[in-house]
């Protein structure tokens, strides 16, 4: 199979194009040690302390969302590539570099927006004179304080990893046509790769849940999920920059996913479906019991859904990431081959994963549509 060179010089044109968004972190908001302050019998001294590890802070750094990505380190300050922060606000649409928050998450750096102040907390934007009249728990649930941040449409490591594995996905499947464009006889290299993904998705899934006769209708939605959800799977299996996100472990990516399986299989619904759910073969009288149960029932579909990717995902981060901090708890090295036996083994299993709530995903999706557009014989 013969590739074309487009698609590389594009990318290293994109490369080069994003070599302004690399910086240094500011060394007095990014410093790693803190700044206490001994009363000493003959005055005041001043001690540096190495600020104590804490699992559960690295974790959820690593898990949640964020509006840069964290490359390296070099020589105490981070390196790291900044996104496009694009907020609503209440003077209209602003934009500008993440590098503006200088790595400040704690709501303490204030950035100037024409004529704007604005802090950063736990990777929600609020308005610095709004943020100071919330109390602890509104800060920690800032996403639902509408009137004190902006609506925020920033181009986060989630929405950028989301953005490159659709051009993946879409590259791919351009390179496979053309494949089969100039080549009738067997697919070879990369097309030979996919048909039989392909083929596996339609005999195994589509088929054997919607029918012969309508299953073609909903290929291309199957084909999309499957690949799109296994994709954005093993980009966040890669710990290094630009993959290394959990949008799959994100719950509203999974809940959009489910929303929209649940879309498909309401409008996909015939006749005979939704007589079952609004008038569901039982006496009357149970109707105002089963009528509500049936509709709980529509809408747990989606939701088991959303809650069993997003889980799994998530869970596989959170071990692979614990196994990690046992080195830095212990403080020890002696920790590291133990430790990093069991990450090379949840690394390997987590592929296993990868693909399994793909297919898991797709097939329950297949399965409620098939269930919506499934012709009941009346006698």
């Amino acid at each position: 199979m013969v590739f074309s060179n487009k698609p590389v010089q594009f990318l290293l044109v994109a490369l080069v194009a994003s070599i302004p968004y690399f910086g240094f972190a500011n060394p007095a908001v990014d410093s790693l040690s803190v700044v206490n302050e001994a009363v000493a019998e003959h005055g005041v001294q001043t001690a540096h302390e190495k600020k104590e590890f804490n699992a559960t802070d690295l974790i959820n750094s690593h898990i949640g969302d964020s509006h840069e990505f964290h490359i390296a380190d070099w020589d105490g300050h981070p390196i790291s590539f900044y996104l496009p922060v694009i907020l609503w606000t209440n003077n209209g649409l602003e934009i500008f570099s993440a590098e503006q928050f200088h790595h400040d998450n704690s709501g303490e750096h204030v950035v100037s927006v024409n004529g704007q102040r604005l802090v950063r907390f736990n990777e929600v934007i609020f308005y610095a004179d709004k943020f100071e009249s919330l109390t602890e728990d509104q800060r920690e649930n800032g996403a639902f304080e509408f009137d004190a941040r902006p609506l925020d449409f920033s181009i986060t490591k989630n929405v950028f990893s989301m953005f490159m594995s659709a051009i993946v996905l879409f590259l791919l499947f351009l390179a496979v046509a053309r494949s089969y464009k100039k080549n009738q006889l067997a697919p070879k290299g990369l097309a030979g790769f996919l048909e039989p993904l392909v083929v596996f998705v339609r005999d195994e899934i589509a088929i054997p849940n919607i029918g012969e006769k309508k299953y073609a209708k909903y290929m291309p939605y199957l084909l999309t999920i499957f690949f799109f959800i296994w994709i954005n799977n093993l980009i966040g299996l890669i710990p290094f920059f630009p993959f290394s996100s959990n949008l799959t472990g994100n719950i509203y990516f999974t809940f959009v996913l489910a929303f929209i399986t649940f879309l498909v299989t309401s409008f996909s619904g015939n006749k005979d479906y939704w007589k079952h759910i609004l008038t569901p073969p039982v006496p009357k009288a149970l109707y105002p019991i089963m009528i509500p149960v049936e509709i709980i029932g529509m809408l747990t579909k989606p939701f088991a859904l959303m809650i069993r990717l997003f889980a799994n995902i998530t869970a596989g981060h959170i071990i692979i990431l614990s196994l990690i901090s046992l080195i830095f708890i212990f403080e020890t090295v002696a920790v590291s081959p133990i430790s990093g036996a069991f990450v090379l083994f949840m690394s390997v299993l987590e592929m296993l994963v990868a693909a399994l709530q793909a297919y898991v995903f797709t097939l329950l999706s297949a399965l409620f549509i098939g269930q919506a557009v499934a012709e009941h014989d009346h006698h």
